[in-house]
């Protein structure tokens, strides 16, 4: 519905007739304008009316009819408290109301904004009462109507003949284009989102991790996202991305270590493929499922991850390390179902189960028996600056399919003893969160995870054990230089093999070292550079560093 600025009141009055004359025949008719659902991480179920365009309000089916039950039918114009009785036509008027109930007001009884009733105003009351005495007339009970009135109304025409055509056609012009907005909406539950990122990028360093030399080539990627957010409930979110990708992620076969990855590690040759499908709805108030049909992730799915500000891959960190505790990207891409508590203000609880491989039914795969991952974790808050979370994962591997530290630390920590062994995990998480300021927020975790060997292959005998460990901070500068801009560091080491059974261990320490900034033009686009720099990369000093620098532009719409 277009906004009316001549007069805010008017707005609201308008708006307030239309809801009465449908009201009053009966035919309350439910329509979600312009398609908008508001979804995402936000609660969709905080507000029941949704301004999603200047010239849009939603009303949700379900909420209308609780709209106009709150709504009190006026009986005087004198408990209007904004109009001021100062002529004739104002004590016709209220007479016209006082026999017809001709206009709707606020459960308060006023207009609102506390200010006199201009000519336009009075006249959406006065074409309220010409459509009350209309609809009495056409349902056969003109009795009720007098002549005497028959005559005010029409010496009340007269006088606001100019005001009445002024708001016929404003009605018209709302009508037309709420029939038009209804004709060409993309669908009554459903929004479509869009997001595309242009990265240039390139590697430096003397040579890759091991040896072998380290290309200076600079490249341009790109990454595309269509997702469709559903609600069919007003609480409920159903969300479908399909992702079209031609991106380099800086792994081994670039930069011979994975420490090197950046936030997105897919490639679809820009072929688009379905990239995430779930469904999130709530059993009660403090108590919501999370079912994951592909591409699901524990960081997404539980209550909270404890680095907010870093976790996108889209605005976030622009490394995959600098995101979150590795913890949670166990059994990633998988499906599944997570179930999240509030047990009370400063306490949730989240307990999730993810397989990576759950559509395939040969050996070594399908929902239990291949890659999985099981999760708790309890976060507690002591208050609104403040958060700690306290996770545990358990996790299996099948061999040639080892992701124990994913994908983030040393090979030897992604695969202690080697790939054709499998091998089960139990990860130890610790994050933290603060507010240390309105503008600063700073994070971290430290991750502790213990492998075991299923099978015994070459010097690895089953029952092995290898302890990984990997730590990170992170900075967050919130609208540094504008409103909506992100500063972020974070150091860190990334996970590392401290001890092993029959398998070598990590000798050194790596370090992370990564900052970026996204500066946000408006809205809708931004611009994210940034610089990663691994120092003794694979935990071997004897590794040149390397460092990657990017340049991201985001397009958001």
């Amino acid at each position: 519905m277009s906004k009316i600025r001549l007069n805010c009141f008017l707005f609201v009055l308008i708006k307030l007739l239309i809801i009465s004359t449908v009201a009053e025949a009966n035919e309350i008719k439910y329509t979600q304008l312009n398609s908008q659902v508001k979804t995402g991480e936000k609660d969709n179920s905080k507000s029941d009316i949704t301004p999603v365009a200047e010239d849009a309000i939603i009303v949700q089916p379900h909420q209308l009819e609780q709209k106009l039950d709150s709504m009190e039918q006026v009986t005087s114009v004198s408990q209007l408290s904004d109009v001021q009785p100062t002529d004739w036509a104002f004590q016709a008027l209220q007479s016209l109301v006082e026999r017809y109930g001709c206009i709707v007001g606020y459960p308060d009884g006023s207009y609102r904004g506390h200010r006199a009733m201009t000519r336009y105003e009075f006249a959406a009351g006065l074409n309220a009462c010409l459509d009350r005495i209309t609809e009495l007339i056409a349902a056969a009970t003109a009795d009720l109507v007098t002549k005497d009135d028959l005559a005010v109304l029409q010496r009340l025409q007269e006088d606001f003949a100019v005001e009445l055509a002024e708001i016929k056609g404003r009605i018209d012009a709302l009508e037309a284009r709420t029939t038009e907005l209804e004709a060409n909406q993309f669908s009554t539950t459903t929004k479509l989102f869009g997001e595309v990122v242009f990265a240039l990028s390139n590697a430096f360093g003397d040579e890759k991790a091991g040896g072998g030399s380290l290309e200076d080539n600079t490249v341009l990627n790109n990454r595309v996202g269509l997702s469709f957010h559903t609600s069919f409930t007003g609480r409920d979110f159903f969300k479908t991305r399909l992702d079209a990708l031609d991106t380099v992620a800086y792994g081994v076969p670039i930069t011979g270590t994975n420490m090197t990855r950046l936030a997105y590690q897919r490639n679809t040759n820009n072929t688009f493929d379905v990239g995430k499908l779930f469904y999130r709805f709530p059993v009660a108030n403090k108590f919501r499922i999370h079912i994951d049909g592909i591409g699901g992730r524990f960081n997404q799915n539980v209550s909270d991850n404890f680095n907010r500000l870093f976790a996108s891959r889209i605005s976030g960190a622009i490394s995959n390390f600098g995101r979150f505790n590795p913890i949670y990207a166990q059994g990633s891409r998988g499906a599944g179902i997570t179930a999240v508590y509030n047990i009370n203000k400063s306490f949730t609880l989240s307990l999730g189960y993810l397989g990576r491989d759950p559509e395939n039914p040969r050996e070594g795969n399908g929902f239990f028996n291949g890659s999985n991952a099981a999760l708790a974790q309890l976060d507690i808050r002591p208050s609104d600056r403040l958060r700690f979370g306290l996770t545990y994962v358990r996790s299996y591997y099948p061999k040639n399919k080892l992701f124990v530290s994913a994908a983030t630390g040393s090979r030897r920590a992604n695969a202690p003893f080697g790939r054709l062994v499998p091998t089960s995990a139990d990860h130890l998480g610790f994050q933290a969160s603060w507010r240390a300021f309105d503008k600063l927020t700073i994070s971290g975790w430290t991750g502790l995870s213990f492998a075991h060997a299923e099978e015994s292959v070459g010097i690895v005998e089953e029952g092995d054990e290898a302890t990984i460990v990997n730590w990170a901070v992170t900075f967050g500068f919130t609208d540094l230089g504008k409103e909506g801009s992100l500063l972020g560091l974070v150091i860190g080491s990334p996970p590392k093999v401290t001890d092993n059974d029959n398998a070598p261990q990590d000798n050194d320490t790596a370090w992370h070292l990564e900052g970026f900034y996204r500066y946000q033009v408006n809205d809708n686009i931004s611009i994210n550079p940034g610089v990663l720099v691994v120092i003794n990369p694979e935990h071997e000093e004897e590794n040149e560093t390397i460092a990657i620098g990017i340049v991201r532009m985001i397009f958001l719409f």
